[in-house]
């Protein structure tokens, strides 16, 4: 059951990597609604060589695209690319209560600004947690086939938090 009037802001990779393994309803079904910025979109839209997510992008009206009220707030990370910086200028400006991205520095950001933070691995992990899923192994599997860099340290650790070892 999706947590009630929580503030979630997604990256494009996290949408990207569900829809790759057909399970980006379970930022739905995790969170309720979800919010991007207008980058975001533009990432997903543009859909790379294979055009993943992109179907399911324009299909999910549980995912609302949301302007920044400044998007220079987004200029100042000029470090990360445009998506990932105003991901963490809308969480900034909204006060998220959580901002799910995988890109290091990103990551590494979202530390400094204090926000609360998850990835990929850790949508699936809540999502076995929560008994969505029966395992996430295969799911980690598919997303490494489908071209999904994860390290092997960090695959081994989310392993073990899932009792998947």
């Amino acid at each position: 059951m999706p947590e009630p009037t929580r503030m979630v802001v997604v990256n494009a990779t996290p949408i990207i990597a569900l829809a790759l393994i057909g399970k980006l309803d379970l930022l739905r079904r995790l969170y309720g609604q979800v919010a991007i910025p207008p980058a975001v979109w533009a990432e997903v839209i543009q859909g790379g060589a294979k055009g993943i997510g992109v179907t399911e992008i324009q299909t999910a009206e549980w995912i609302r695209v949301t302007m920044l009220a400044d998007p220079r707030r987004a200029d100042l990370l000029s470090d990360l690319d445009r998506g990932e910086a105003e991901v963490l200028a809308l969480a900034q400006e909204r006060h998220a209560d959580l901002v799910v991205l995988d890109e290091r520095l990103a990551r590494r950001y979202a530390r400094r600004l204090n926000l609360k933070l998850t990835g990929t691995l850790g949508v699936l992990l809540r999502a076995k947690q929560q008994g969505l899923v029966p395992a996430i192994k295969p799911l980690i599997e598919q997303l490494v086939q489908g071209g999904i860099r994860l390290s092997d340290d960090v695959i081994a650790k989310t392993l073990q938090l899932a009792g998947e070892k």
